[in-house]
């Protein structure tokens, strides 16, 4: 019977290979991303589909004709959706955490939307009625920089609106 110390070993190793491949195949995700995305992919992709059509009449438009470019492009796509999804849950990620950190430092932001993403679609809903409030507010007091937290909309709106204006007059006051 394996000892506990053996056990923890295995599992380490079925780990690192799992980091391994996952760490691969998001290289690879990457790199096929970047190239299929690129005007040469298309450009080949453009010439391929050239070619089989111009080869239609020499096969007489036959069913096996058909049938390759079927086949083809129902592959590649078939793989590519996995690899473009990849990419984008990658980026997705980035990108919220880039958005996570510039709301965790701005002090008047609310912490409660750093979660968003993992709301259901009815408190998306609801989440937008605020907004949907705060861009009155700031369609209101007619100055396209004002902005506001969801949690004290009102509050902060009005805070705002006499920083802005405590502002002006100083630089009024300066340039005097």
């Amino acid at each position: 019977m394996p000892t506990n110390n053996q056990l923890q070993k295995e599992v380490d190793q079925v780990v690192r290979n799992r980091r391994r491949l996952s760490s691969s195949f998001q290289l690879f995700a990457s790199k096929a991303t970047r190239v299929t995305g690129s005007p040469t992919a298309f450009l080949i992709a453009m010439i391929v589909i050239f070619i089989w059509a111009v080869t239609g009449p020499l096969f007489h438009y036959s069913d096996t004709w058909q049938l390759v470019i079927n086949t083809g492009t129902t592959i590649i796509t078939f793989l590519m959706v996995f690899i473009i999804q990849q990419s984008q849950n990658k980026d997705s990620l980035a990108l919220q955490l880039k958005l996570n950190e510039l709301i965790a430092s701005e002090e008047r932001a609310s912490n409660r939307l750093i979660d968003i993403e993992d709301l259901t679609q009815e408190e998306l809903e609801v989440l937008k009625k605020f907004y949907v409030k705060l861009s009155h507010l700031a369609k209101n007091a007619d100055d396209l920089h004002t902005s506001h937290s969801v949690d004290d909309a009102d509050d902060v709106h009005e805070e705002k609106s006499n920083y802005k204006k405590s502002r002006f007059e100083i630089r009024k006051y300066k340039s005097a």
